[in-house]
């Protein structure tokens, strides 16, 4: 298993777990969307089997006079075929490791 940061290479990857979550987007509208989100600075985050995305998170570092700095979780999805609280729990693990790294005081789902 490897937990990692995703690059834009791997948006086709990215996109077969994203239209589980999301049924009704095309393609080419989930790759608009994702290059129009780097200006907020998007991370794509995954856990992979054996080159699989396996699951998947899309977040950004925010900062708000209300929350301080945090981590906005705005996708998070596993695959149907995976076991979804195995996974869930190692993203969710990783996101906030990642959250912490980045001195974020809180992640908001």
């Amino acid at each position: 298993m490897q937990i990692r940061e995703i690059s834009l290479k791997e948006l086709y990857d990215v996109y077969d777990v994203v239209s589980q979550l999301y049924c009704d987007m095309s393609y080419k509208t989930f790759e608009d969307l994702i290059y129009d989100m780097k200006h907020m600075d998007y991370k794509m985050l995954g856990v992979f089997e054996k080159d699989i995305l396996v699951s998947y998170a899309g977040v950004a570092i925010q900062t708000t006079l209300k929350d301080g700095r945090f981590l906005k979780v705005f996708d998070f999805k596993t695959k149907n075929e995976f076991d979804k609280t195995k996974y869930d729990a190692i993203l969710k693990e990783y996101i906030d490791d990642y959250a912490k790294m980045a001195m974020c005081t809180k992640v908001k789902y």
